[in-house]
This record gives structure tokens, C-alpha cells and sequence, in this order.
């Protein structure tokens, strides 16, 4: 597979002296679904934010496809699904909403309304076009988070802790989601903790641990050797392997 994001020695310190990475390496490749699992405060967010550039590293290198970062280039290939996903609406409409970002891009009006009819149904959500982003369950926000971004063309998405505040149909609804992405070929990362909800689509596991990567494998080989000071429960408690770790039946 194809190196999509190379991390490289990574630190964010701030003013207060707080270093909330350590010297993080590691390659994210295309196509795959990576979770990255730590307690609250282990840096998860913080580190995203530094690979999608909304936030300046105080040492190290992040390279996308081989290249320095740049604003351009992510802003058409990567999409950050926030935990709060009522933070990053724009439109009044469900349609208005996704057609902010390929609007942005200049495309012609043909091109973004096939992009919104795709993109919609693609998230199951053709029939509330002209609703409010306001009336949508929680997991109905997040799915419009996603269409945003798959109408903008984006190959790779990162959901920050996507099961947050939802109920169980939320849930479900955000892992279907997540199901399509993987079956078009998505970098999918994921950013949680809830690891019992969604394990089963891991290709990769990370443990983040007070900014420090502490483990990173296959699910089974990181959790055969996980230390409970992480922060990070192993769900097998609860589930005969792996690929029952999922509330998608």
C-alpha cells in the first residue's frame, strides 16, 4: 500500500509548557482503517489537528504523499469529522450544507448538484434534503459530516471519538457509514476509545498514551500485549474475537 501521511518525530508543546506529543512517528497508508485509541487527554485530538494542518507542530515533519504539508492539497484530499459535528455546519439546507465545499472548489453547477445527489444517497440522506442540519439525530450529523466531505472528493476521513452522545440506531448508523467508506476504498481513521463498537473494521490499532504512541499493530497483536495503565479497555472481555467487536449486526 501507498504511504498517505508519514509522521515524523512529531512534538506540540504549549506555552504553558504542557507537551501534549512526544516525539510521535508513525505512516498511515492508503486505503486502510486506522484506529487510534487512548484515554482522554492521551493527545488523540491534538495529533489529528497537526495532520490535518489546523494546528502547527512545535517539532518534527508531516509529509502527505511524500510531500510537506500542504493546505491545498488536504483541504481536497482529507476530511476531519469533528466530535462536535453541529460545529462545522454552513448551510441552512441539508443540500446547501454539502455543496459548500465542492462550491469552494469552483466546480460547475452540474458537478456539484451530481456530487450532492451522490454524496446524499450515498449517507442515506436523499429524502431530508431540504431539512435543517438543526433536526438531524446525532447520527444523522455525522452522516452529513461524511457526505460533505465524499462530495468533495476527499480520500481520506478522520472521525474524531464518532461515537460520542449517540445511542445505539446513532451508532449503528455512523458504523454503515463507516462500512461504505471501506468498501470505496477510503483511508478511514478513527479517532476513540470505545474500541467494543468498531474494532471489527481495524486493519491497524494504535495505543496514544500521554502523546506517546505505546503500541501499534494488527488489533489482535496490540491487544495480546496491552497494558492496562493505557487507559484503553480490551473489549474481547466481552466478545469472542475480534470481528465481533462491532455493534453493526
Amino acid at each position: 500500500m501507498e504511504c498517505l501521511f508519514s509522521i515524523r518525530n512529531l512534538v506540540k508543546v504549549f506555552p504553558n509548557g504542557h507537551q501534549a506529543i512526544v516525539g510521535v512517528s508513525l505512516d498511515i497508508f492508503e486505503g486502510e482503517c486506522l484506529l487510534v485509541a487512548g484515554s482522554n487527554g492521551s493527545g488523540k485530538t491534538i495529533l489529528m489537528r497537526m495532520i490535518t494542518a489546523l494546528m502547527e507542530p512545535t517539532e518534527g515533519e508531516i509529509f502527505f504523499r511524500g510531500l510537506p504539508l500542504n493546505n491545498d492539497a488536504l483541504r481536497r484530499s482529507v476530511g476531519l469529522v469533528f466530535q462536535d459535528a453541529d460545529a462545522q455546519f454552513v448551510g441552512e439546507t441539508l443540500g446547501e450544507d454539502i455543496a459548500f465545499g465542492p462550491k469552494n472548489l469552483g466546480l460547475s453547477k452540474d458537478e456539484i448538484n451530481r456530487r450532492v445527489q451522490g454524496a446524499m444517497a450515498a449517507m442515506g440522506l436523499l429524502e431530508k434534503k431540504d431539512f435543517s442540519p438543526r433536526r438531524l439525530s446525532g447520527g444523522e450529523k455525522r452522516r452529513l459530516a461524511l457526505a460533505g466531505i465524499l462530495a468533495m472528493g476527499c480520500e481520506a476521513v478522520i472521525l474524531d471519538e464518532p461515537f460520542a452522545n449517540l445511542d445505539w440506531p446513532g451508532v449503528v448508523q455512523v458504523l454503515e457509514s463507516i462500512r461504505h467508506l471501506k468498501s470505496t476504498g477510503k483511508t478511514v481513521i478513527i479517532l476513540t476509545h470505545e474500541l467494543e463498537k468498531v474494532l471489527a473494521f481495524a486493519d491497524r490499532l494504535v495505543i496514544l498514551d500521554r502523546g506517546c504512541i505505546r503500541e501499534v499493530g494488527t488489533p489482535e497483536a496490540v491487544l495480546a500485549r496491552l497494558n492496562p495503565s493505557y487507559g484503553v479497555r480490551d473489549p474481547r472481555k466481552h466478545y469472542d474475537t475480534v470481528a465481533d467487536c462491532t455493534w453493526l449486526i
